[in-house]
This record gives structure tokens, C-alpha cells and sequence, in this order.
């Protein structure tokens, strides 16, 4: 079979940048019976796609890449819905579409919802992001054969919007390969350039779903007893008022962020809202103690590794910091352990396997 996959989405520093570089990576190492046409659209940068595209050596790949501005393919494709893909890339016999269109195919049709926050927290998305994925997520429910998704959680939202529950499939999805514990020496660097004096505990993100403001509170229940400082790592878009022993680090370049896991004493990831939560199995490969939701994704990709809290009580939050760092051996070996259930090349494997479903019907 030949297998279209969309790779526009790897030029951002998202997660799902994060998972269509590991899979397309991983199924062009273990997938040794299809060919795949893998394409992307950008006006100004395709130049990185073509460069993630020719760091994959294999004589069963090929490439297609346009330059077309993202929001011109959210109208034709999402919108209008017509441009039929073969158009610019050929006869295809199954098509993974990305995080953001939906063009029209011939061919059996696959996709992967990450999340609903779109829907969630619809004041929170930004208004074009907002207005594509509600016309994608349309053409998804009407016309996609399969539905990946990365939790039993997005499964279950997926389901109440009426889609058939032999549509769906839960693929969960791992840490990046560059998350593993760093050196002391890249630590006391890293510290000294973001002039962090002193042990800290960590919170990556700064969305309001991330939960930052009880995370701030939280912490200023406990500074005065553990001495240390509450390091954020965030866009500044999102920026939010701080307080003494409170860092924030503004966006950061993703290669820094396993140093910060690691030199950090314990990641705090009360989260409302996530569809997988990749900072949890992150922090685990660095080796560094977790404190997550009890409710949700969170809770699912946790398992029994993490300190689990209510995320809208504060007084839960900052209890579940000190036990933490009070337990932190037995949750770095825990950590280890659970961690080892997720990989890339499971969720490659999984992935061929509905690939080859459709190749009984071709």
C-alpha cells in the first residue's frame, strides 16, 4: 500500500510536532511492507520540512512538499472542503491527515485527535486555531474511517459526539528520545543562564489550563519550609504576575528542556485539561519526581508513578509537592519502570496495524 501522512505540523515545537516526527520515523524503521508519500504545506518555511523529510534514509519514502500558506489549506480543504489531495500528491490507498486539515481523499481516510481543547476551552484557543478545527473536526466525524486517539479520555469525549466506537482507536504516545537524565555540569549551566540560585521544583506551561495560578499559591504555602524556588516554563504570550523565589523563564528551546526536568526536584503538572500529557513521561526520563492530576489523561498516563492531587484545591497541590520530595527515590524508580510501557515503536506498530486493515479491503 502507499500511505499518505501530513507532516506540516513538524516545523512547530508543539506536541504534535512531537508525535508526527516520531511516528513517521518509526514507522519507516519498523514497517518494512508499505511505501508512504509523506507532504507538507508551509509559505515560508518548507525548507524544514524538507529538511525533517531527508533525515529519514529509506528507498520506500517519498516526499511532496507545497508552498502553501496554512490558512489558504484551512479554507480550501477544511471549509469548501474540495482539492481532493490526489490533486497535488498522486494516487494513494490511505491518508493520515495531521493535527490541522481535513482535505477530501479517494483513499481510506485515518486521523489523529490529540485533544479537544478547541472545544473545552474555546475562549482559550486563538481564533483562526478555533475556527479550523471546528471545520475539520466536522469533515472527521462525517467522512474518517479511523480515529486515533491518545487516551481513553479523548476516546471517551470522541464518542459523546456521536462517533461510532468502532471508529476509534487509542494509541497512547511517549516521550521524545532527547528527555534522559543530564549531567550535573549542564544543570549548574543551565541554572546559571536563567540565573535560578539554589534547588527548584518545576511547571511547564503557563495556558491558564496548565492550572499556573494554584500552582503559584501552592507553592507559596511551602517556600518558607523547603527553601526552594518555583521555576516556569512558558510562552510569554500567556505571561502571568510572579512572586519572590518565582523564575519565569519565558519560551525556551525544546533541547534546554531535559536539563530543566533534570536538574529540577520535582515537576508540578496540576493540569485541568491535557490529551496525553507528555511532560509526565518526560520528567520520568529525566528522572525527575512527579505531582499530576488525579482526574483524567493525566491520571491514565501516570498510573501509580506519580503523586496524584486534586488539581482545583491548592491545599492538595502543595500537600502532594512535600510528599514528593519526601518519596522522591521510590517515584524516580517508579518513574523508570512505568515509563517503559510507552515507546514510539509501539505506537508505530499500533498504527500499521489499522494501516493494514485497509489493505484487506483494497
Amino acid at each position: 500500500m502507499k500511505i499518505g501522512i501530513d507532516a506540516s505540523q513538524v516545523i512547530y515545537e508543539t506536541g504534535v510536532s512531537v508525535y508526527t516526527r516520531n511516528l513517521v520515523s518509526n514507522l519507516l524503521e519498523f514497517d518494512k511492507e508499505n511505501d508512504y508519500l509523506i507532504f507538507g504545506g508551509s509559505l515560508r518555511r518548507t525548507n524544514e520540512i524538507k529538511t525533517f523529510i531527508s533525515e529519514i534514509k529509506s528507498n520506500r519514502l517519498s516526499s511532496y512538499v507545497y508552498p502553501l500558506p496554512p490558512v489558504l489549506m484551512n479554507i480550501i480543504w477544511n471549509r469548501l472542503h474540495i482539492l481532493p489531495i490526489e490533486k497535488l500528491i498522486g494516487k494513494i490507498d490511505v491518508f493520515h491527515s495531521s493535527d490541522w486539515t481535513q482535505p477530501p481523499t479517494k483513499a481510506y481516510k485515518i486521523t489523529t485527535i490529540h485533544d479537544l481543547t478547541f472545544l473545552k476551552y474555546p475562549k482559550l484557543t486563538p481564533p483562526k486555531t478555533l475556527s479550523a478545527q471546528r471545520s475539520r473536526l466536522r469533515w472527521v466525524i462525517k467522512e474518517v474511517d479511523k480515529i486515533i486517539v491518545p487516551s481513553k479520555m479523548i476516546e471517551r469525549e470522541i464518542l459523546n459526539l456521536g462517533v461510532e466506537k468502532e471508529r476509534v482507536r487509542v494509541i497512547p504516545e511517549a516521550s521524545d528520545n532527547i528527555f534522559r537524565k543530564q549531567s550535573e555540569s549542564k544543570i549548574a549551566k543551565l541554572k546559571s543562564k536563567y540565573r535560578i540560585s539554589g534547588d527548584y521544583i518545576l511547571a511547564v506551561g503557563v495556558n491558564p489550563r496548565k492550572n499556573v495560578e494554584r500552582i503559584i499559591q501552592a507553592y507559596e504555602k511551602i517556600k518558607a519550609d523547603t527553601k526552594l524556588r518555583l521555576v516556569i516554563v512558558g510562552h510569554p504570550y500567556y505571561r502571568v504576575e510572579t512572586g519572590r523565589g518565582i523564575i519565569f523563564t519565558g519560551h525556551v528551546d525544546k533541547d534546554e528542556m531535559p536539563t530543566f526536568y533534570s536538574g529540577s526536584k520535582v515537576l508540578v503538572f496540576p493540569s485541568l485539561y491535557e490529551g496525553f500529557g507528555l511532560p509526565i513521561l518526560e520528567a520520568f526520563a529525566c528522572k525527575t519526581p512527579v505531582v499530576t492530576s488525579n482526574i483524567g489523561s493525566m491520571a491514565e498516563v501516570a498510573g501509580n508513578a506519580a503523586v496524584l492531587v486534586n488539581p482545583f484545591d491548592i491545599g492538595s497541590i502543595s500537600q502532594g509537592i512535600l510528599k514528593a520530595l519526601s518519596e522522591k527515590v521510590n517515584l524516580i524508580k517508579r518513574g523508570s519502570i512505568h515509563s517503559k510501557n510507552f515507546s514510539w515503536e509501539l505506537t508505530a506498530r499500533e498504527t500499521v496495524k489499522i494501516y493494514n486493515e485497509f489493505n484487506k479491503k483494497l
